[in-house]
């Protein structure tokens, strides 16, 4: 089972951030709880992604069988931050905030949803036990070095007009 340890770990992570999302629907208006919570969701969303594209999806996308799954994730992936990025810059407060929470937290649902029942099986079987035991190396690697680049970051919508 050790091989599947890759896939064991990033079910994990989706574990948390189903919780966090539950946490963040929860709260009310301004509050400190719905920005720290907001916070933390952002910041580890954006490593765990960051990560799994530097780990399995960079395998996934050199295997042809596996690269439209990858590509289709990437994608995703960039949606969410985008919602991230929107969120982060609305106003906490706002019925409007809300709104777009669940908006992207319906996205992100589908996303991690998509991946442990479709496209993690499908990977499991395309690789071998050795390159999936290298992958969970580099996501353990990187995830650290990501969250704190995360948190260290702004989000900002005007860093993508320029």
């Amino acid at each position: 089972m050790a091989e599947a340890k890759i896939f064991d770990r990033l079910k994990a992570d989706h574990d948390r951030h189903r919780d966090l999302l539950d946490r963040i629907d929860a709260t009310q208006g301004d509050s400190d709880e719905r920005e720290q919570l907001f916070e933390a969701f952002r910041v580890e969303v954006t490593a765990h992604a960051a990560s799994e594209e530097m780990s399995l999806y960079a395998t996934m996308l050199g295997k042809p069988d596996l690269r439209d799954e990858a590509q289709h994730s990437v994608a995703e992936h960039k949606e969410i931050d985008d919602l991230l990025t929107e969120l982060y810059e609305m106003d906490f407060a706002s019925t409007g905030w809300l709104t777009r929470f669940r908006t992207m937290k319906h996205r992100y649902l589908h996303h991690i949803d998509e991946e442990e029942e479709e496209m993690f099986p499908e990977a499991e079987e395309g690789l071998s036990a050795a390159k999936k035991k290298e992958l969970i190396a580099i996501f353990e690697k990187e995830k650290p070095k990501e969250k704190a680049k995360a948190a260290a970051e702004e989000p900002s919508s005007e860093d993508e007009k320029e």
